[in-house]
């Protein structure tokens, strides 16, 4: 593989996260594909699903609409119109009136591409049209090659003041928020009744148990501890004092 097929599948693989992160884009990718990429494609030699699922690395559903059918039909050649009706869904656009491809894309994306799209078409003016509306890839040929174009510097300040905007808070919101957590600080700082005295839930000890063993080295100790008494001898004198008395 060479440099350059390598340098662009890094270009294409930067794109494509800033789209998925910054404006949720999501496989498989929708590619809105006009007539003059089928045409391009086709007449170059070109599978226009294969194409796009290789250069952008991921599975691609292709859309087209009645009006760019239409205008195939009237200027295109009989193959870009079959590859189109075999390739492409219908976006249905909704025109009862034929429009030019360029103004049926331009309604189908409107203001914000709520669907999604990748734009892919050779033409320039649309392309430049297309520019100004921030979450709007687009994709074009050049020889051989598909290319997906580089987020403008318009579309990252997009992606920027977006996020901003979603991070932000409003002033009711941030004084919703201070009074959550006065009124939880006030809950904290009241009295709690207070529980019973630790001590007097205390359980009472046992009394140790004495054994048997024990109680015979205690009572060995005390008849070892008692006093003998000793008995004072009767005199003689003693008797007979006692008898007088």
């Amino acid at each position: 593989m060479d440099l350059t097929r390598v340098k662009k599948q890094k270009q294409h693989r930067k794109a494509l996260k800033f789209y998925t992160a910054c404006f949720g884009f999501r496989e498989p990718f929708q590619i809105l594909c006009d007539g003059t990429l089928v045409h391009y494609l086709v007449g170059n030699g070109i599978t226009p699903n294969t194409a796009l699922e290789n250069s952008l690395g991921a599975t691609v559903e292709l859309f087209t609409t009645r009006c760019i059918l239409s205008e195939l039909k009237n200027h295109g050649s009989p193959e870009a119109l079959e590859a189109a009706k075999n390739l492409c869904t219908d976006a249905r656009c909704g025109h009862e009136t034929q429009k030019s491809a360029e103004d049926c894309i331009t309604e189908v994306i409107g203001q914000n591409n709520a669907q999604n799209f990748f734009v892919a078409t050779q033409d320039g003016d649309l392309r430049g049209s297309l520019r100004k509306i921030p979450r709007v890839p687009l994709i074009s040929a050049l020889g051989k090659e598909l290319f997906l174009g580089k987020p403008s510097s318009s579309q990252r300040q997009f992606a920027k003041s977006s996020e901003e905007e979603r991070l932000h808070i409003t002033d009711l919101e941030a004084q919703i928020i201070n009074t959550n957590v006065e009124s939880k600080d006030k809950v904290r700082k009241r009295k709690r009744a207070k529980g019973p005295n630790p001590l007097s839930v205390l359980k009472k000890k046992k009394k140790p148990v004495v054994t048997n063993d024990k109680k015979l080295n205690n009572d060995e100790g005390s008849v070892k501890r008692k006093r003998i008494r000793r008995r004072r001898k009767t005199s003689q004198k003693d008797v007979v004092e006692g008898i007088h008395q």
